[in-house]
């Protein structure tokens, strides 16, 4: 007879069911974005071919022609490193998919699904703007739900583990590892009251997922209605000839509302959804920094600057009081897993660094 489950095991399972759902709308999310992004690049044609176009309108279509074709190459970016650290980790234990998207499979349409939903032209743990491994780890520890086994170094290795704050990184490897640290305890209180913690977080990532999903869906109806509005849009425009000073007033002023309808069709392409983005940011650190009523010594929140971000997300909306954070600072000291993913050593975890957390926190969302 199975042992029966915990609340937190039950609050987990929850937690990557959510994310398995997520990361089927963000796939269908794909499928749409390719298709919004050909019509586009079929408008985008004919705009080139008319003559005599003012240079104002030239000027934004080649603008917006470059955000696409950098949107384009990050989702293939994308698709490239995925499939070439399931080929390096192929022999090496590597987590599997449980998206239902398989590791030797991930199509295009994926890789677009995961560049629209993370953005292309946003700052922080943005999937797109990482680079190098920290990138291959997002894309999949996003898909895979887990991380690598040793080896390939993985989701969980130094700075890559620390960059995916938010739901990206916490709340699919993250939690486990940290969570891993429960174990230490022998006093069943205590131990009670870290899962309790860690069940409120998974509880809280669960409704960030939900509302994702909505978001997303929300997205894709979006795109389809804008994609059809570029289809009739084409039709039209190749009805005008290709001469900018032969068309009538009335088709030059339809071609500006025409420019105007590819500027909100690409922000589509490009544009995060909100619901998987971070809860606190590098903009957030700083304007914490800079305030003058802060209590944490600067140069310890610029030494751990990166960790600070990372527990941000992970306590975000998680009401603690200061026995809370005792049990939460030794539970992290004591895991021998965490510590050695962060690359730190017992001696450098220091309960300021939770103190900062919660100092940050309360200044960000007072």
């Amino acid at each position: 007879m199975s042992k029966k489950k915990s609340k937190l095991q039950q609050a987990q399972d929850e937690a990557q069911a959510s994310i398995n759902e997520t990361n089927k709308k963000i796939e269908e999310l794909g499928k749409h974005s390719n298709n919004l992004c050909i019509e586009l690049n079929n408008i985008q044609k004919l705009f080139d071919e008319i003559r005599n176009i003012p240079s104002e309108k030239k000027i934004e279509c080649e603008k917006l022609k470059k955000i696409r074709l950098n949107w384009k190459q990050q989702a293939e970016k994308i698709e490239s490193d995925y499939k070439a650290a399931a080929v390096k980790n192929a022999g090496a234990g590597a987590a599997g998919v449980s998206a239902g998207v398989a590791v030797a499979a991930m199509g295009p349409t994926a890789a677009m699904g995961i560049a629209t939903t993370f953005g292309v032209a946003s700052t922080g743990t943005a999937i797109s703007t990482l680079s190098g491994a920290a990138a291959t780890n997002a894309a999949l520890a996003w898909l895979g739900g887990g991380a690598l086994a040793a080896g390939g170094g993985g989701m969980a290795a130094g700075e890559a583990f620390l960059t995916l704050a938010g739901p990206v990184g916490w709340a699919i490897a993250g939690v486990a590892l940290v969570a891993s640290g429960i174990m230490f305890w022998r006093s069943s209180s205590k131990k009670k009251r870290i899962e309790e913690i860690f069940t409120l977080i998974s509880k809280r990532d669960v409704k960030s997922y939900k509302l994702a999903v909505v978001e997303l869906s929300e997205r894709i109806i979006r795109i389809d209605e804008e994609s059809k509005l570029l289809r009739d849009a084409i039709v039209k425009v190749k009805s005008f000839g290709t001469d900018y000073d032969a068309m009538t007033e009335a088709q030059q002023y339809e071609l500006g509302a025409y420019v105007n309808l590819m500027l909100s069709a690409t922000q589509l392409l490009v544009n995060p959804i909100l619901g998987l983005q971070p809860k606190y940011g590098n903009e957030d650190f700083e304007k914490f920094i800079s305030w003058k009523g802060r209590k944490t010594d600067k140069a310890l929140c610029n030494d751990f600057k990166t960790l600070i971000i990372s527990f941000a997300n992970l306590l975000y909306k998680i009401d603690l009081d200061d026995n809370d954070k005792r049990l939460l600072y030794k539970t992290f000291k004591g895991n021998k897993k965490m510590l050695s993913a962060l690359n730190m050593k017992k001696k450098e975890f220091k309960v300021d660094i939770l103190n900062a957390v919660e100092e940050a926190l309360l200044y960000s969302y007072k």
